[in-house]
């Protein structure tokens, strides 16, 4: 057996690191199944490729339990039978929670940015909580925003140090396949993101170019961020988890300068 090969099986195995995953979150008001399946096929005939394979998560924050039960091994098998994949559930209540958990399913918690919306931005922001698994703090929280290139597929998703807002700025182009997070404050682009790219901020998202990936702002359910954009051209862009696909998109403001943000819990776009 070859020493690199010897030295590799002397180490262990595997290894648990802290990420940020963003994920989509189907959420559910109540349950009839031939209703949830045809709005499933409605959903994906508008991007088929966009939803192929794709993870959900389960909200059931506004579910009306008191209408009727829950059936996760139904619910689980219609979203496989559409190419998705229902991988947990977002509940509070006890009987919810062991159902999803019999039924093989994650328990999440709910969105913090329903409980908290009542707070200014500027504090949903600061009390986040911080990754339970983190990479290292920010050496120095006080000093000026990030300035880096994506260099690797995935950034580096740890929680600025000191509950201090850090802000992260690219000035290099996001390319297809990359994708880059800003936690705990603003994403700043000053470059154009490439499609297949995606990027993700807890706060707001700034593109000074033009946008044609998936743009997540308000990750951790901060309402109250806005994507800017000068050249409205994205695959998806979702504000604490409202979004909008290519095809919802493309209207009066499809490549013209644009602002998106949340109106009565709706995604709107408003001209720069």
């Amino acid at each position: 057996m070859p020493q690199a090969t010897a030295d590799l099986f002397a180490s262990p195995c595997l290894q648990f690191k802290g990420s940020m995953v963003p994920l989509t979150t189907l959420e559910l008001l109540y349950f009839d199944p031939e209703k949830f399946s045809q709005a499933l096929q409605e959903k994906i005939r508008q991007a088929p490729n966009l939803f192929k394979n794709l993870p959900l998560v389960l909200s059931l924050d506004k579910f009306a339990e008191d209408i009727n039960d829950l059936n996760f091994l139904q619910i689980r098998e219609l979203c496989s039978a559409q190419n998705l994949q229902l991988i947990g559930v977002r509940a509070t209540d006890p009987t919810q929670i062991a159902a999803a958990e019999s039924a093989g399913l994650a328990v999440l918690q709910p969105s913090r940015g329903r409980q908290d919306n009542t707070e200014e931005p500027s504090q949903n922001l600061q009390k986040e909580p911080q990754q339970e698994s983190q990479q290292e703090p920010q050496a120095s929280p006080e000093a000026a925003p990030q300035v880096e290139s994506p260099d690797k597929e995935v950034l580096d998703s740890a929680a600025p140090a000191n509950g201090q807002t850090a802000n992260r700025i690219i000035r290099t182009p996001i390319r297809s396949g990359q994708q880059v997070y800003a936690p705990g404050g603003d994403l700043i682009v000053m470059a154009p993101v490439s499609a297949g790219a995606e990027i993700l901020a807890d706060g707001n998202i700034h593109v000074y170019g033009p946008l044609r990936g998936r743009a997540l702002a308000g990750v951790r359910g901060n309402t109250e961020a806005m994507v800017f954009c000068q050249s409205l051209e994205a695959e998806l862009v979702s504000i604490a988890g409202q979004y909008k696909i290519s095809e919802d998109l493309q209207g009066n403001h499809w490549k013209k300068p644009s602002l998106l943000k949340l109106e009565d819990d709706r995604l709107v776009i408003r001209e720069l």
